[in-house]
């Protein structure tokens, strides 16, 4: 779909240079560049099965560790409701919360848990990218969708579809994996889980194998819909890029694509503000990029309950929600009130730009470099 569109792209404006050149060379340079642009779009279709899978983990992997002394504090905000008195909570915020870390815990302990993290990472982003080229490819299958591939409603759609399923298939085959992170990240001054091997024979030893799966459902119903619009977002933002600036480094594209693929902006707002023309119609991009800020409010609380039933059981403590995944939304919102849903939702929104720019970026250099590499 992508090659097809770029392909389009370089063709119409080297129709439109043989039409305006006034000598053979610009006609053969029009021709040479094209040759060169589809030389290159048929070799990225080229990479192997298992540097694709590497580079995907790679990705996911370097954007995790970058991004990781946000992502404990948004742990560890998002559950201090579980076993903390009122007047704690009171005083929760960002910046006591990374001041006791570096006063109790030391510097190095905004990396806590990045070891599991890498561990989780690795393969989630490996069968997340990998299997999201794969349903794209399969549903462009689809009998009927074959003649529309330069249809951007239709794109937008194959796009959606394959991003959400490959949310579902990546979180379902690597969760033990993210629920040892969680209780690895959570833990404070009582160490009780020593490492990776550790939390997982311990966690089937105490709670069985089930209970290496608490909160799956909740973390389905957030990461489908979540990776889906990232996936939209970026494709189409990348794909609108290429079309006016086709000559811009990939490193840059795919930065600023999928750093504005991960957070809502209004780029219609701007334009009239810089006294560009308002076309009193939103820009697809700029609904794309509205609805994944929608969503990322919306499906926060998903991601708290989430890590809270993950906690659930953990060191040997009681039990604190005993009613499944709408009993503990009930819990939460009656003792802490609706905010308590939305405990540390702004350091997880500071590391949603850089986090989603960094896996994208990384993700499409590496395929740049694996290019030629064939691997059976």
């Amino acid at each position: 779909m992508q090659t097809e569109a770029r392909v389009g792209v370089v063709v119409e404006g080297g129709q439109r240079a043989l039409n305006s050149a006034h000598g053979g060379v610009a006609v053969n340079g029009t021709a040479r560049k094209l040759a060169q642009q589809q030389k290159s779009l048929h070799q990225q279709s080229q990479i192997g099965t298992v540097p694709q899978l590497l580079a995907g983990g790679i990705a996911g992997a370097l954007s995790k560790t970058c991004t990781a002394p946000l992502a404990r504090l948004t742990i560890l905000l998002q559950v201090q409701g579980m076993h903390s008195d009122v007047a704690t909570l009171k005083k929760a915020s960002i910046w006591r919360e990374a001041s006791r870390i570096i006063g109790e815990e030391g510097f190095r302990a905004f990396w806590k848990g990045n070891l599991v993290t890498i561990a989780h990472r690795l393969p989630y982003s490996s069968v997340s990218f990998y299997s999201y080229e794969r349903y794209k490819n399969l549903l462009h299958l689809v009998p009927g969708l074959e003649s529309h591939r330069r249809n951007t409603s239709v794109d937008l759609g194959i796009h959606f579809v394959a991003g959400g399923l490959a949310g579902l298939t990546a979180a379902s085959a690597t969760y033990p994996l993210d629920l040892v992170r969680t209780r690895l990240a959570a833990q404070t001054n009582v160490i009780y889980y020593r490492g990776i091997g550790h939390a997982l024979q311990t966690i089937v030893q105490e709670e069985g194998i089930l209970g290496l799966y608490k909160g799956l459902g909740a973390t389905l119903l957030g990461v489908g819909p979540s990776i889906a619009i990232s996936f939209s977002v970026y494709e189409t933002l990348r794909s609108s890029w290429q079309s006016q600036r086709p000559n811009d480094s990939t490193v840059l594209v795919s930065l600023s694509c999928g750093s504005l693929s991960g957070i809502a902006s209004s780029t219609e707002k701007q334009k009239q503000d810089e006294g560009a023309p308002y076309s009193g119609e939103p820009t697809l991009p700029s609904r794309l990029s509205k609805v994944r800020g929608v969503l990322f409010e919306s499906t926060f609380p998903l991601d708290l309950v989430r890590r809270r039933m993950q906690l659930e059981g953990a060191g040997g403590r009681a039990r604190v929600y005993t009613t499944g995944l709408f009993g503990t939304f009930r819990h939460i919102t009656q003792t802490e009130g609706l905010r308590g849903l939305y405990r540390g939702i702004l350091p997880e929104y500071y590391k949603v730009v850089p986090g989603v720019g960094i896996c994208f970026m990384t993700y499409e250099t590496l395929k740049n470099a694996f290019i030629g590499y064939r691997c059976p």
